[in-house]
């Protein structure tokens, strides 16, 4: 089963329908919000190269931003 990583931050409705997508693809995932992790948007911003959510990790792949799969 794949697994994901996904950077977001509260009330962003990409974000939202990202996470929304991979539940309903049954697709396992950690997410990191940034909003409440401060700490780790060094780490997001590193693999992203910028600050725009969602970020989502997955079979060695960065996506930024959310248009559905």
């Amino acid at each position: 089963m794949a697994q994901a990583t996904i950077y977001t931050k509260t009330g962003c409705p990409y974000c939202a329908a990202a996470l929304q997508d991979l539940k309903a693809k049954g697709i396992e995932f950690e997410e990191i919000n940034v909003t409440n992790d401060r700490d780790r948007l060094p780490e997001m911003v590193k693999v992203s190269g910028g600050k725009k959510v969602p970020v989502i990790l997955m079979d060695d792949k960065v996506t930024v931003g959310f248009n559905g799969y």
